[in-house]
C-alpha cells in the first residue's frame, strides 16, 4: 500500500484520539496528560549496551516515532503537542521516521522538556518515573490505573488509519513468507539462513519486527516459540514459519506450515495439515460480532479432536477426545490474541478464561473493529505427550503413529482478521492465500 494513502487517514485518527482522550481524562478526573515515548533500557547492569527502544504503546498510538525522551501533551481544547528533542548523541543517530505526517497534524516543538499546563491536574503515562518526578507530577497521578484501563480500551477497536497500517504490515510479511517458502522448497538450508532471508526480503531488521521470528524445521516446530535457530543446513521435511512485519508501529503476525513430499510419514502429516487448513478457514468464517471469543476457542478444540480421530492418532470419537482433554495435549495454546501496536495487544483479555483454557489471551465478546489472530495448532511435544502415555487416556493413542509423525514437529496456521459488520476480513489471506501445504521437492 502506498504510504501516502495511509498518511491521508492520519488526521482523522488523531481527531478521534483527541476526542476519546478528552472523555477518558474527564472520567478519571484529569485536565491533561503527558505521554512519554520511553527511555532506553540497559541489556544488563554489568554492561553499557542498551536495547533498541520500543516506544510506550500509548505514545505510539499517536505517533510512529522510535526515539527516546519525547513527550506528548494532550490537553482538551488545544492542539496536541509533541515535544521532540533534537538528538545530540554522537555515538548513535536515530533512524529517520518512516512517516512525518505528524508534522502537519500535531503541534511539534523541538524541545527537550515538555511545557505542562499551569494550575491543572496532569497525569503521566510512561515507565520512566524519575522523569515524571522531575516534572513535578504527583505520585498518585503517575500511571493511574483507571486512566490506563480506559486508554487500553481505546486500542481495542481500530481506526481506518490503523487498519491501513495493519494491511500494509501483512503485505510486508507476505514477501518474507513467500521468499522463505521458496528457499525451503528448493533445497537444504539452515534455520538461520531462512531467518536472515526473511529479514532481507521484508527490509526490516530484528528490532523492527513485531517479535523474534519463529523459524522451525522438523522437530523444532514442536517448540511453540522456537528462536534458537539451527546454523547447519537441514534436510528436515517440514517448516513452520511464524513471522510478521511492522508498518508505522502496527504488527502483523502470520504463521504458515509447509511439508516436503516424501515418505509415508510426510504423506500422513500433509493430510493432517490439509485438515488444519480447512478447519482454520471454517473458524475464521464463524467470526461474528457479539459472540464470545472463548466459544470460538472451544469450537477449535472440538475440530482438532475430529482431526485427531480422522488421522487415527487417537482411537475415540471427537466428543470423547475433546471431553477427556486429549486435544489439549496436542493443541496446548489459545486460539488467538488481540493485535495492534503490540503482537499480544491489550483490550481483549477482559476476564479470566475457563480452567481448561489457561493460555487463552482473548476472552472478550467479539466486536466490530477488533483485530485479532486465529491460529489453531497441532503439535507433537515430548514433554506434554510423556504424561499422556501413562494416563488412562493414553491407551486411546496410536503411539506408533505419534512416533512416526513427531520428527515433523507440528502445525500452526495463523491469520490476522478484522471483525466487520458482516463477519471478518482476513488481512493475511489477501496476500498469502494458502495457509500451508505440500511442497514438491526440487
Amino acid at each position: 500500500m502506498d504510504l501516502a494513502v495511509i498518511e491521508a487517514l492520519y488526521p482523522d485518527h488523531v481527531a478521534r484520539q483527541e476526542r476519546l482522550y478528552t472523555e477518558a481524562l474527564r472520567e478519571a478526573g484529569f485536565d491533561a496528560i503527558v505521554v512519554h515515548s520511553g527511555t532506553p533500557q540497559k541489556k544488563t547492569a554489568a554492561d553499557d549496551q542498551y536495547w533498541p527502544l520500543r516506544p510506550t504503546p500509548f505514545f505510539h498510538h499517536w505517533v510512529a516515532l522510535y526515539e527516546p525522551g519525547c513527550f506528548l501533551v494532550v490537553e482538551p481544547g488545544t492542539k496536541t503537542r509533541l515535544f521532540w528533542p533534537e538528538s545530540r548523541d554522537f555515538w548513535e543517530r536515530p533512524a529517520p521516521p518512516e512517516s512525518t505526517a505528524f508534522l502537519g497534524v500535531l503541534d511539534v516543538r523541538r524541545l527537550a522538556a515538555p511545557e505542562l499546563p499551569s494550575g491543572k491536574r496532569v497525569a503521566w503515562i510512561g515507565d520512566d518515573i524519575a522523569r515524571a518526578e522531575a516534572l513535578g507530577i504527583a505520585s498518585a497521578d503517575r500511571n493511574p490505573a483507571k486512566l490506563l484501563a480506559a486508554l487500553d480500551r481505546l486500542r481495542t477497536t481500530k481506526t481506518p488509519y490503523e487498519i491501513a497500517c495493519l494491511v500494509e504490515a501483512n503485505r510486508r510479511a507476505a514477501l518474507g513468507h513467500e521468499a522463505v517458502r521458496r528457499a525451503f522448497a528448493e533445497g537444504d538450508c539452515s534455520e538461520l539462513d531462512l531467518h536472515l532471508l526473511y529479514l532481507r526480503t521484508t527490509r526490516q531488521d530484528d528490532p523492527e519486527t513485531p517479535y523474534k521470528n519463529i523459524v522451525a524445521t522438523g522437530r523444532n516446530a514442536s517448540i511453540l516459540h522456537h528462536v534458537s535457530y539451527g546454523r547447519d543446513a537441514t534436510r528436515a521435511e517440514s517448516l513452520l514459519l511464524d513471522a510478521g512485519a511492522t508498518c508505522l508501529g502496527y504488527c502483523s503476525d502470520i504463521t504458515r506450515t509447509w511439508v516436503k513430499t516424501g515418505g509415508a510419514a510426510s504423506a500422513a502429516f500433509i493430510a493432517i495439515l490439509d485438515g488444519m487448513e480447512a478447519m482454520q478457514k471454517r473458524l475464521v468464517a464463524r467470526v461474528t460480532a457479539g459472540a464470545p471469543y472463548e466459544e470460538l476457542h472451544d469450537e477449535s478444540h472440538r475440530q482438532v479432536s475430529a482431526i485427531l480421530k480422522d488421522a487415527g492418532i487417537v482411537r475415540a470419537s471427537a466428543d470423547e477426545i475433546d471431553g477427556k482433554g486429549i486435544s489439549r495435549v496436542f493443541y496446548p495454546h489459545g486460539l488467538g490474541h488481540s493485535l495492534g501496536l503490540q503482537t499480544h495487544d491489550v483490550g481483549c483479555a477482559v476476564v479470566t478464561p475457563k480452567p481448561e483454557n489457561p493460555f487463552l489471551r482473548n476472552t472478550s465478546s467479539i466486536a466490530e473493529g477488533q483485530v485479532f489472530t486465529i491460529e489453531p495448532g497441532l503439535y507433537f511435544v515430548d514433554s506434554l505427550l510423556a504424561p499422556l502415555r501413562h494416563a488412562p487416556e493414553g491407551k486411546l493413542v496410536d503411539w506408533n503413529l505419534v512416533e512416526a509423525l513427531s520428527p515433523l514437529g507440528g502445525i500452526r496456521i495463523e491469520d490476522d482478521v478484522l471483525v466487520t459488520s458482516s463477519g471478518a476480513r482476513n488481512f493475511s489471506r489477501e496476500v498469502l492465500p494458502l495457509g500451508g501445504g505440500a511442497l514438491d521437492q526440487a
